[in-house]
């Protein structure tokens, strides 16, 4: 692996990134995991995302509270089946806020609260390359919590795709946080391992689950 991967403690990655293993218990992670699947089903479920130049993403994506598109926000499956997009559940932005505390990141503005998420499913074969999370006017956080089989995860630099990046192994229940100085930062997953996903959870594939905070308005 060219990047470098680190132990399974807590740690900061790079300034502002915070990696914090086995987050979510067992029952957590089966909670989450029901509610992706709802989330999943039709209307404005799991899709595929195209992009601009014609192409695909190999991992599907549902969103909540607004939807994402290469490269903006919508509150319609405009990509999709044309839906509302489901709404965020509170509950869902109380553990972004959560998470961002344990993580020991920048707390949200006054007023702010987590209100976008994306839902990713990775089958084996699936990828990320190497992008920004930069459609958000907030500077919050952002909250990556993983389900399911494991995957390299690349952090890297914000200035381009290329060196210096790290990687990191995620795992089932593992939390990533980046934030401050690291929000803009270039990451992706350039591999899954099939086959790691907890034997009691049920799930084939890898689950990301990313919180964002907008900061769009109305």
């Amino acid at each position: 692996m060219d990047g470098e991967l680190f132990p399974r403690e807590r740690a900061e990655i790079a300034p502002g990134a915070v990696h914090l293993p086995d987050w979510l218990g067992p029952r957590r992670q089966r909670e989450l995991l029901a509610a992706c699947r709802e989330w999943a089903r039709p209307p404005a479920g799991l899709r595929t995302v195209r992009t601009p130049g014609g192409g695909t993403m190999t991992a599907r994506q549902v969103c909540l509270g607004l939807h994402w598109y290469p490269y903006g926000y919508a509150r319609t499956a405009v990509d999709g089946d044309g839906a509302p997009v489901k709404p965020m559940p509170g509950w869902l932005s109380d553990l972004g806020r959560r998470a961002v505390a344990d993580a020991g990141a920048a707390p949200l503005a006054p007023g702010e609260a987590y209100d976008i998420a994306l839902v990713n499913f990775y089958g084996g074969d699936s990828r990320m390359g190497m992008h920004r999370d930069a459609e958000e006017r907030s500077a919050a956080p952002v909250v990556s919590l993983s389900l399911g089989d494991s995957c390299l995860f690349r952090f890297g630099n914000t200035a381009s795709r290329g060196r210096p990046f790290r990687d990191v192994e995620l795992r089932s229940g593992d939390l990533f946080v980046f934030g401050g100085p690291g929000r803009l930062s270039f990451h992706g997953v350039p591999k899954v391992l099939p086959g790691t996903a907890p034997p009691g959870l049920g799930l084939t594939g890898r689950l990301n689950i990313t919180l964002r905070v907008g900061g769009l308005g109305p």
